[in-house]
């Protein structure tokens, strides 16, 4: 509590006390009491006053410190209200119910922000399976009736198909706990995964795989790495140069396998690497060489390494000796020894 305002709030109260001394002290002298009798009872009345204010002072002082306290303990701060002691006083009682009442407030329209939001979640999701019958229909259809334009239409039904994985991910990005299966996988196998879902793309712009295959096995979602490593090798193409190569290999560090993703593209600025894994942002790159960058992409496999425990990180000099894009996959001892 701002002790400088509270002595100013007093100030109307302490003229009033004044003025009242004054003319107590005038009417005692007026009927013939003596001088000194006066003074005592207006010292009397001064330490009196001095001392109920400043106990006043250090009780609210403590009161209002209690409850910030408090108020600094709670992630939902507007619950504060149900946590707090009753005052005592009749005009804190007011403020108790008014706080109250925002609490409750707030409380009917988070529930209803949240309904209408998981309404939009799930028709979000609806929608998003509903869209790729129509996309594995056109995109069988392509290939069961092959010429130049085909391969042009599974190229742009790959990046749709993307699209709509993308956004899915996304909408299930805040509780991936209800929908991954975490299992023995082999990095390879999921590897190969994603370079098949991306097979157009990568044939389109001639890119040379480079594979260091080994049998390294992890413990995790095999739906969720496949997704992330299609962002990965998305980006690699998106920043390619003249000549793409994507080089794919396994480190092994401590107790970790971590999984490298190379590319030979043009690399990140050193200013930006920092912020690459922020949503929205798309930095030097996405401003120069692709126009139509959302920045979400390395924000979602930021976000689900985060909920998989898998670390990622990325190294680049940026000056055209491209990007290299490392995930971190945890080794439990536990589960080796057996």
């Amino acid at each position: 509590m701002n002790g400088k305002l509270y002595w100013k709030q007093q100030l109307p109260s302490l003229l009033i006390h004044l003025l009242c001394m004054a003319g107590m002290a005038t009417f005692l002298w007026v009927i013939g009491n003596h001088v000194d009798v006066i003074i005592l009872i207006l010292v009397a009345w001064i330490v009196i006053l001095a001392v109920c204010l400043v106990i006043s002072y250090y009780e609210r002082s403590r009161q209002m410190k209690r409850l910030l306290m408090l108020a600094e303990r709670l992630e939902e701060r507007y619950l504060l209200s149900e946590v707090m002691e009753k005052p005592r006083r009749a005009d804190d009682q007011v403020y108790y119910q008014l706080l109250k009442m925002a609490g409750k407030s707030m409380l009917e329209q988070i529930g209803e922000v949240r309904r209408e939001r998981a309404e939009y979640k799930e028709y979000v999701e609806q929608w998003i399976h509903e869209i790729k019958t129509p996309i594995t229909a056109m995109k069988l259809l392509c290939e069961n009736h092959r010429f130049e334009l085909t391969n042009e239409l599974l190229v742009e039904l790959e990046k749709t198909n993307r699209f709509t994985e993308q956004a899915l991910y996304y909408a299930r990005s805040e509780h991936t706990e209800k929908d991954y299966s975490v299992r023995e996988i082999r990095l390879f196998d999921v590897v190969h995964q994603a370079i098949a879902e991306n097979k157009y793309l990568l044939l389109q712009h001639k890119v040379r795989l480079e594979l260091q295959e080994t049998e390294d096995t992890v413990y995790s979602d095999e739906k969720w790495v496949c997704f992330i490593l299609n962002q990965l090798i998305v980006n690699a193409i998106k920043y390619r140069t003249a000549r793409p190569m994507l080089e794919i290999y396994v480190e092994h560090r401590e107790n970790k396998n971590v999984l490298c993703v190379h590319d030979n593209g043009m690399g990140i600025e050193a200013s930006d690497l920092p912020r690459i894994f922020e949503k929205g942002f798309t930095g030097k790159n996405g401003r120069k060489a692709a126009q139509n960058a959302t920045g979400i992409g390395l924000y979602l496999c930021k976000r689900l390494c985060d909920k998989l425990d898998i670390g990622i990180s990325a190294d680049s000099v940026g000056n055209g000796d491209g990007t290299t894009i490392r995930l971190s996959f945890r080794m439990n001892d536990f589960i080796q020894r057996v």
